[in-house]
């Protein structure tokens, strides 16, 4: 069944307050250090569309004005948590300028806590936040490009959907 606009729009909301953050180290093709909370940010998470895992994206403001999207595919499943290590894929997108930045698998990068918290369950959705801490032991390489960029650590909390079960 699809989903209404209002549920749509709701995948785009991060928690209340600032319980959703991300906090990042980025060195090489973009110098900077992330603390993003509140109200500016954009998450959603769910299953992977393979099935194999779960993803979680956010996206916030560098300081210069452009807006960044992480998406982390982590090897869990829906509502697993523990300690890691759980392998992990990082993307990085600059939006508006058609710049990739991609691990290119889950070797690279890795998730060692990981805490999904059930919130609420309604209809054919099971919602949760989802907080993680973990780390890259080598670049994303940009696509297309030379460009690398490391994403040494990385802290989020956000919100991720999943379908309810048969």
């Amino acid at each position: 069944m699809p989903r209404s606009s209002a549920t749509s729009a709701a995948s785009y909301t991060c928690l209340p307050g600032e319980r959703a953050f991300l906090q990042a180290r980025l060195r090489g093709a973009i110098e900077s250090q992330l603390d993003w909370r509140g109200a500016g940010l954009q998450c959603e998470g769910g299953a992977r569309p393979d099935g194999r895992g779960i993803r979680v994206s956010m996206a916030g403001p560098l300081q210069d004005s452009r807006r960044l999207r992480f998406v982390f595919g982590i090897a869990a499943t829906p509502g697993q948590s523990g300690a890691g290590p759980w392998p992990t894929n990082v993307t990085v997108l600059v939006e508006g300028e058609n710049r990739v930045y991609a691990t290119l698998g889950d070797e690279r990068c890795s998730v060692d806590s990981l805490l999904q918290q059930p919130l609420s369950a309604s209809g054919d959705e099971r919602v949760y936040r989802v907080a993680l801490r973990g780390y890259c032991v080598d670049a994303a390489t940009a696509l297309g490009g030379d460009d690398k960029l490391y994403v040494e650590r990385f802290d989020l909390a956000a919100i991720a959907r999943y379908e309810k079960e048969p």
